[in-house]
């Protein structure tokens, strides 16, 4: 897809996700939301993938390892086709399919559940060595929070995917600067990522701005033509990006818009979607 469509896709998924959190009066925008993009140019343009049959042995697996930034995959899921947008409403409801985290039993598209955090990785790493071991051609691709990546778990299975030379896997990093409780570096700051990637024997490629289209296609393309070793890409975002109010906002974390702000939320995003149309 060429640049502005990709641009115009990513608008839609923001749409779903202010749509679903609000509707289900909980969940995750935030992280939600700087992780767009990279959702987007995942399945829109980077993975071998067919929603028409989500299961097909060939297609390239996906881990959402920040599992609670599920309203974030099930926007792209639904806009990609896997299943109706109108669903995205029933978030959290009870009797609804889509949970409040990844379920992989009753979710078309999604490969692996998760949730909790650091484990996510691990799946997607020993997904990366079956591959290796059924000399199979897929290719493995997980996003961590940067929060996330403060969990002891993430660097055991780093350690390993350096080891077993496991070059069909990215682990992407969304490092928006907010957790839960604060900024990183204030909670237990995981700075330098690149460094640490770097001494498990990962290929490292930091993104100056992982909400930019062209800068991610560097990124990806960069990774796809890195041999013998994992590829670690480590993404400057920003938390709630594309709502006025909820960008580098720490509360929005973990909240839902009430009817007013949800207003608010969805003119901002529809400023945004005429300024791409005239382009």
């Amino acid at each position: 897809m060429e640049k502005l469509e990709l641009q115009k896709a990513a608008n839609e998924v923001r749409k779903g996700i202010v749509t679903a959190v609000h509707a289900a009066k909980a969940g995750h925008p935030g992280g939600s939301l700087s992780a767009a993009d990279v959702f987007t140019y995942l399945y829109f343009e980077e993975m071998n993938i067919d929603p028409k049959d989500p299961k097909k042995a060939d297609r390239d697996r996906f881990v959402l390892s920040k599992g609670h930034t599920a309203p974030g995959l099930y926007s792209v899921l639904a806009n990609r086709g896997y299943f109706p947008v109108e669903d995205l409403k029933t978030l959290r409801h009870l009797g609804s399919y889509l949970q409040g985290h990844p379920d992989m039993k009753h979710i078309p598209g999604v490969d692996m559940s998760s949730g909790s955090l650091g484990q996510g990785i691990s799946a997607a790493v020993g997904m990366a060595l079956s591959a290796k071991l059924s000399n199979e051609t897929y290719r493995v691709y997980t996003l961590l929070g940067d929060g996330e990546i403060e969990e002891g778990q993430v660097w055991e299975a780093a350690m390993f995917a350096g080891h077993r030379k496991l070059d069909n896997l990215v682990v992407i990093v969304d490092n928006n600067g907010l957790q839960i409780d604060g900024k990183i570096d204030d909670v237990c700051s995981p700075y330098p990522i690149d460094k640490k990637f770097e001494a498990f024997n990962f290929h490292v490629i930091n993104v100056a701005d992982g909400n930019d289209m062209d800068q991610l296609r560097a990124a990806f393309d960069e990774a796809r033509a890195t041999k013998g070793m994992p590829t670690a890409i480590i993404m400057k975002t920003v938390k709630g990006k594309g709502v006025s109010y909820m960008e580098n906002q720490v509360g929005w974390h973990g909240k839902a818009p009430n009817d007013e702000q949800y207003a608010q939320a969805m003119a901002d995003l529809e400023k945004v979607g005429e300024a791409l149309c005239q382009k």
